[in-house]
């Protein structure tokens, strides 16, 4: 059994230069923020990063670039996940090459896997391809549209991806994540990805959790999840609420999620640049309003911004 990774794994975002290209150069200071905040790790090239926005070139590049500058003990796991599985294949036998800590795929997106069987063999595939390292499929069907029961795929995959670790669990359907925790007893590492019910997932046992907004909001969380564990429940369902009303005044600004997150590191000090296109970037005047509408509900003070 794969050891299971306890604590909060960030999905970065990807800095990029005035010109839209990786800034690599911004990489050591992203993870000295994150382990300063108490991170575990990071989940890099992933939906946050905007890997399917980016060439296969550039996620090795990144991919790499987080490998070399993570310190002891912080765990790089490598989103490999592609439309092309020969693609997929490759990057994950780079993130073999360069030492990553685990790989991770989603489901191709847009020709679809049509059922449980045809997403393991592309699993298996892709796993194969770095055959020394754990893999977790990573499950968001909002995005992929591939929204089959994950109980079900880890009991087909079990005995057919040898290095199977688990799952980045990025769904709502609680009944699902915790069928998948305890099956096997126990066997599987269901890493939760929905940072703002983090604290349900809490009480049904989960240890650990990838998302997003831990780049930047890293302390609330380590406060909500010592709330709970000291079972102080009015105070983690109290920052658990600030978080979610953070993550809707994100999804109200007038731009993509993720430049309004890359606003937020910029509040923090780091300035990771712009999105790419086809998202969209955030204004001057839309980062002020949003540095406001944080301010207002107490957020930043726990981003140390």
């Amino acid at each position: 059994m794969t050891a299971h990774i306890e604590g909060l794994i960030a999905a970065p975002l990807t800095a990029l230069g005035p010109d839209g290209s990786p800034d690599l150069d911004k990489i050591p200071a992203q993870v000295a923020m994150l382990a300063r905040d108490g991170v575990k790790g990071a989940f890099v090239c992933g939906t946050t990063g905007e890997s399917l926005s980016l060439t296969t070139g550039e996620r090795k590049a990144i991919a790499q670039a987080w490998v070399e500058t993570a310190p002891p003990g912080f765990a790089v796991i490598v989103h490999v996940g592609h439309n092309s599985i020969e693609t997929s294949v490759h990057l994950a036998q780079h993130a073999e090459k360069i030492g990553a800590h685990a790989v991770g795929a989603m489901a191709p997106s847009f020709f679809k896997p049509d059922g449980i069987d045809t997403l393991v063999e592309f699993c298996a595939r892709v796993a194969a391809g770095a055959p020394t390292k754990p893999f977790y499929y990573y499950h968001i069907p909002s995005l992929t549209g591939v929204a089959f029961p994950m109980v079900q795929f880890l009991g087909a995959a079990a005995d057919r991806i040898p290095t199977l670790a688990g799952l980045k669990f990025t769904d709502e359907d609680l009944m699902d994540f915790e069928r998948c925790r305890r099956l096997e007893d126990g066997r599987f590492d269901v890493l939760f990805g929905r940072d703002e019910i983090l604290l349900c997932a809490l009480a049904l046992g989960a240890r650990g959790a990838v998302g997003s907004t831990y780049n930047f909001a890293a302390p609330l969380y380590l406060k909500l999840i010592a709330a709970f564990d000291e079972g102080d429940l009015a105070e983690a369902r109290r920052l658990q609420f600030l978080a979610m009303e953070a993550v809707a005044v994100m999804q109200r600004a007038r731009c993509s999620f993720f430049a309004a997150a890359k606003a937020i590191m910029r509040l923090r000090g780091l300035d990771l640049g712009p999105v790419r296109a086809p998202l969209r970037d955030v204004s001057p005047a839309q980062h002020a309003e949003l540095a406001r509408a944080l301010d207002r509900i107490g957020f930043l003070a726990y981003c140390g911004a």
